[in-house]
């Protein structure tokens, strides 16, 4: 579902007055001016121009987060801006229901909602295999000579007749009929044509044990920034440098007691911050 074309053009002109642009800076700044265009949005009537101003602002301001989550995606073989713009309905419904008394960092809220309508859009709208459009056009028509010639013959007919029927050639309709298979998921341990061909399931590499936490890490490194540097700091020499709590409470000059208490408050904010369903 596209973004409305009123949304982009109301955005450029939405932000508190003095400033006409984003300001092109880290998402330690996009999370303060969020944290402000949220506050104002809360003292506007909703429905009122200028509410509609402030809440294209928060849109723009947040979009970033919108083309990180669908950078997840990019191996859908899905056009990036189509997936940019489902992912950008996820953060207008993230931001109709954002509630900044509860204390929770917009963008740990706003990502399950933007990567769930994405998921929801693959799930719903998408092929089995992408096909190209033209192939996707050409299908339609060669199944539909496929029924006309079967009725007029009493059997399937041959890729020569569809191809003399639609003036193609015989290669266009084998790519054709390829292509409608993208329509329908075969079973990995379906057996293949022949006797004896093994499935799929058979003829498969092994997989990458490493390949599950790819998304886990990108995920860890998104909600590590929003962590106070201090504790970000404890978990790095913590998990990465390999210090004893005893250790990191030397360095930094904190009882350990106090290394201890912090790291826990770490866990239980990245336990709550993610989410995300996987």
């Amino acid at each position: 579902m596209p973004v409305p074309a009123h949304t982009a053009s109301t955005a450029a002109t939405a932000y508190p007055r003095g400033r006409t642009r984003p300001p092109n800076s880290n998402a330690a700044d996009a999370r303060a001016l969020t944290q402000v265009l949220f506050e104002q949005l809360a003292k506007l009537e909703p429905g009122t121009p200028e509410h509609t101003r402030v809440r294209a602002a928060l849109i723009e301001v947040n979009l970033p987060l919108v083309r990180y989550a669908a950078a997840r995606f990019r191996s859908r073989n899905e056009p990036m801006e189509d997936v940019v713009q489902v992912g950008t309905i996820g953060l207008i419904n993230a931001i109709d229901r954002f509630d900044p008394e509860r204390g929770v960092q917009f963008p740990t809220f706003a990502m399950p909602t933007v990567v769930g309508e994405i998921k929801r859009y693959f799930r719903d709208n998408v092929r089995t295999v992408h096909v190209p459009r033209r192939l996707h056009e050409l299908w339609v028509q060669v199944s539909g000579a496929i029924e006309d010639l079967t009725v007029l013959h009493g059997r399937s007919p041959t890729t020569a007749e569809i191809a003399e029927r639609l003036k193609l050639s015989e290669e266009e309709v084998l790519s054709c009929l390829e292509a409608g298979r993208a329509y329908h998921a075969t079973s990995l341990e379906a057996a293949q044509e022949g006797d004896g061909a093994p499935g799929l399931l058979d003829r498969l590499g092994y997989e990458d044990p490493a390949l599950s936490g790819v998304e886990h890490r990108d995920l860890v490194r998104h909600l590590l920034v929003q962590l106070p540097e201090r504790e970000r700091r404890i978990l790095l020499l913590r998990y990465f440098g390999n210090l004893t709590q005893s250790q990191i409470s030397a360095e930094l000059g904190v009882s350990q007691m106090h290394v201890s208490r912090l790291l826990s408050r770490s866990f239980a904010r990245l336990r709550s911050a993610n989410q995300i369903d996987t």
